[in-house]
């Protein structure tokens, strides 16, 4: 990691690249959403050169951060370093503590029983999210529709935008509450197509 953040540097540097230089964390949401998404589809390729290569973009954009906190003082690598390995201690108390867990079920209700002792500085479910999957999260929070509530809304669907969109929340609803990941499953889908 440090080859890498000593090139960030040079890039960033006064005689280093003007398009580095210019960016921002702002500016570079867009890039960090987009690595992210590739990174996926090189995971679903099976295709390791690729996955190693979609990776390291993902880890550039870390970098990239890094070093934009790190000229402004708010933060430096090591930070978020230190965030991730406090984090990923804290929630494995049944690997680095005295908790004992039956199965992998057990460990995401600790896990998700310990995260919500945390600090929340989220505003919620994040808008940056697929819609997808922001649906799926949204809809977890509401009473789960049953398959008479999907039939309903598909016999009164009217060609708008409104109702299609409102028979997609129900959809996305009825998965996640039978445990599928619409998000996944629809990639899938589309994959085989």
């Amino acid at each position: 990691m440090q080859e890498l953040l000593d090139i960030m540097r040079k890039l960033r540097a006064p005689d280093g690249c003007p398009w580095d230089r210019e960016q921002t964390h702002e500016s570079l949401r867009p890039y960090l959403l987009e690595e992210a998404a590739e990174a996926v589809e090189a995971i679903e390729s099976g295709d390791v050169t690729w996955m190693a290569d979609e990776l390291g973009d993902v880890l550039l954009q870390v970098a990239f951060h890094a070093m934009i906190g790190e000229e402004s003082g708010r933060f430096r690598y090591e930070d978020i370093e230190g965030s991730i390995v406090n984090k990923l201690i804290r929630r494995h108390p049944h690997v680095f503590g005295n908790t004992q867990v039956a199965d992998a079920d057990e460990v995401v209700v600790n896990w998700n029983a310990i995260k919500a002792q945390e600090p929340s500085r989220k505003s919620g479910i994040p808008s940056g999210l697929p819609t997808i999957m922001r649906a799926a999260a949204i809809a977890k929070q509401q009473p789960a529709p049953n398959l008479d509530d999907l039939q309903e809304q598909a016999q009164a669907l009217e060609p708008t935008a409104e109702h299609l969109a409102r028979l997609i929340f129900t959809v996305i609803a009825y998965a996640r509450s039978h445990k599928i990941d619409i998000e996944m499953a629809l990639r899938d889908y589309l994959r085989s197509r």
